[in-house]
């Protein structure tokens, strides 16, 4: 396959979104029915900021941080923050990478049935906007999931951006995952595999790529840590590893809090 120009090489590395899912719950009885707001938030420390399979933090830690609102019907709307690191491109001439990232998304939940949840939404990725940084690559990418629970949850995700990276670039993800509770233990086993294909228009390439992850979590009230092993194969994996140690398989510890 032919290798990819440096801002399509740079873009992959920048799929970065919080995974929000928005399962309705059942309502409690007219007498103890209470009413709860309908905004939520989550806070999140992690040694390594892993999305994709590729590190988002040059293999260092990351804080983040999200708001969501979520409306009876349905419709929800939020945004979520972390630091990030892909790296300076040439700091001798001042040019360097974002330090942050900023998402901004909203959609539409719906269970369609006791197992069966849909979820349609769209994605703002924005990084810092610096002029020593070789262009804007803020994007936009909408996402169609659809869950099933049962004695094991099973999810799936399709992807899609026509302006990649601001990159002229078209990026298709489309993935699979699975997580089963262990009794009352409190203890989560979670897997999933995807696939990341992007081509870029006038000749600029095109890269693919697998990622998969298998993750253990542990729940402490409103607290949950996670451990898990990530990783990219298959296609293009071992050119873009060749070129980077974000594409390197690795472990990362999260510690989430989830408000309320």
């Amino acid at each position: 396959m032919k290798p990819v120009k440096l801002s399509i090489a740079l873009a992959v590395a920048l799929l970065a979104t919080p995974f929000v899912s928005f399962a309705q719950e059942a309502e409690a009885p007219a007498a103890e029915e209470e009413a709860s707001s309908p905004f939520s938030a989550t806070f999140a420390v992690t040694s390594d900021y892993v999305f994709r399979g590729v590190s988002q933090t040059d293999e260092g830690p990351a804080f983040q941080a999200g708001v969501t609102y979520s409306a009876p019907f349905g419709l929800y709307a939020g945004i979520w923050g972390s630091n990030v690191d892909f790296g300076d491109p040439d700091p001798a001439a001042g040019i360097r990478g974002p330090n942050y990232e900023l998402d901004y998304f909203v959609g539409w939940n719906k269970d369609l049935s006791d197992a069966w949840n849909l979820d349609l939404g769209v994605t703002r990725y924005t990084y810092e906007d610096d002029s020593r940084f070789y262009g804007n690559i803020n994007y936009n990418e909408y996402i169609a999931k659809l869950t099933w629970s049962g004695p094991v949850t099973i999810g799936g995700i399709l992807a899609y951006a026509d302006d990649y990276g601001n990159a002229d670039a078209e990026e298709i993800y489309s993935g699979l995952s699975a997580s089963y509770d262990i009794g009352e233990s409190g203890f989560s086993l979670g897997a999933s595999t995807g696939y990341t294909s992007i081509e870029a228009a006038d000749d600029g390439g095109r890269s693919d790529y697998f990622d998969g992850s298998v993750t253990l979590s542990k729940s402490f009230g409103p607290a949950t840590a996670t451990v898990g092993y990530y990783d990219t194969f298959g296609s293009d994996a071992d050119e873009l590893k060749d070129g980077s140690d974000i594409y390197d398989d690795r472990v990362a510890v999260t510690i989430t809090v989830a408000v309320p």
